[in-house]
């Protein structure tokens, strides 16, 4: 199993706006093979979100990522939400 954490910081004064847009998502991701769940954190402090989604295997997760789904969902989002490019960072769970 893996955990994608994908760190958003989100363009200062649309917060809201992004938080509604991960509430009102087309949940695609949903349906993707080898997709296990996905959660939005909202910082305590500061403008960086993590959205953390975990996979049953990482070629699952690549595949989701090349998928005409895929590309279509992140179509769909508002341009400007976010401050700069988000940061991917995929781990291993290897023990719970």
């Amino acid at each position: 199993m893996i955990v994608v954490m994908n760190r958003i910081t989100v363009t200062e004064g649309r917060e809201q706006e992004f938080e509604e847009t991960f509430k009102n998502r087309d949940r695609a991701v949903d349906e993707a093979p080898g997709f296990i769940e996905m959660k939005v954190l909202r910082p305590l402090e500061g403008r960086t979100y993590v959205v953390m989604t975990r996979w049953q295997t990482r070629a699952a997760f690549q595949e989701w990522t090349e998928s005409q789904a895929f590309i279509s969902a992140h179509r769909k989002q508002p341009q400007g939400l976010a401050e700069m490019r988000p940061t991917l960072e995929i781990y291993e769970v290897f023990t719970q």
